[in-house]
């Protein structure tokens, strides 16, 4: 792939491991995002689940394939995403935020946020990925400057994906039910109509929404967006790839930006 094409952003509302291996709505949209995406030289992925003191990014060679969750079919944890590592990469990324101290990580891998996703845009692996942590220390104005620093990457051939859910309330969930509760739903259209308008500050202050607190309960499923939405340029497109509510409280919502 040219370096000159500026690749997309991406935010995936990834919602239960299950679908790594399931055919479905959610699943279809995703593996019809991957083939029309351009070819990534790598992937810079930002995932729910790996939310931690400080900032990080794997430098692994061949990163391992994390069962970061219990109860699930056996066959799931049968699955390996062996995509390669991009140690270079990573130290890239960490020079490109050097006012931060980035860790170069080797003990991490790629938990089911990242791989569960992956496994459709990427079903052969054989794009080289990278993850980036989330720093549980930082409030969400200095998540959204993280990723607007990381906006070159875009020009260099990488795909930064960002993986969560705009609504994710384990708690209040129904498992029993589809579709949202209406707080739920008037939250998602909230996040939708922000990003529609490009609305940095109702994105950021998600929690002055009267619903932001049933529909963030706590914030890391919610931050990766934040990476995505702040890559996007003056004018450029933003589209819903897929949406839709699941147990009432989970927001399937995807976007493309670019």
């Amino acid at each position: 792939m040219s370096a000159s094409r500026r690749m997309p952003a991406v935010f995936v509302g990834h919602g239960s491991p299950m679908n790594a291996i399931e055919q479905n709505r959610y699943t279809q949209a995703w593996s019809a995002l991957g083939a029309a995406l351009p070819v990534p030289r790598a992937v810079l992925a930002v995932s729910a689940h790996w939310f931690v003191r400080g900032v990080a990014v794997t430098a692994n060679e061949q990163p391992r394939t994390i069962h970061d969750f219990y109860g699930f079919a056996r066959e799931l944890y049968r699955v390996r995403y062996e995509a390669p590592g991009d140690p270079a990469l990573a130290r890239h990324v960490s020079e490109m935020l050097g006012t931060l101290d980035v860790a170069l990580d080797e003990s991490w891998g790629l938990d089911h946020g990242a791989w569960s996703v992956l496994l459709h845009l990427y079903p052969d692996a054989d794009v080289p990925v990278v993850q980036f942590a989330l720093d549980a220390t930082k409030p969400a104005d200095l998540h959204w400057a993280i990723g607007a620093a990381l906006a070159p990457l875009r020009d260099e051939g990488v795909l930064i994906l960002g993986s969560g859910n705009v609504v994710h309330n384990l708690a209040a969930a129904d498992f029993g039910i589809g579709g949202g509760f209406d707080w739920a739903m008037r939250f998602d259209r909230h996040v939708r109509d922000a990003l529609e308008r490009g609305d940095a500050q109702a994105l950021i202050r998600y929690d002055a929404h009267p619903d932001g607190a049933l529909a963030v309960p706590t914030p890391e499923h919610y931050l990766p967006l934040l990476y995505v939405a702040a890559l996007r340029a003056p004018g450029e497109p933003v589209e819903t790839i897929v949406d839709g509510l699941e147990a009432g409280a989970i927001s399937m919502r995807s976007v493309r930006i670019g």
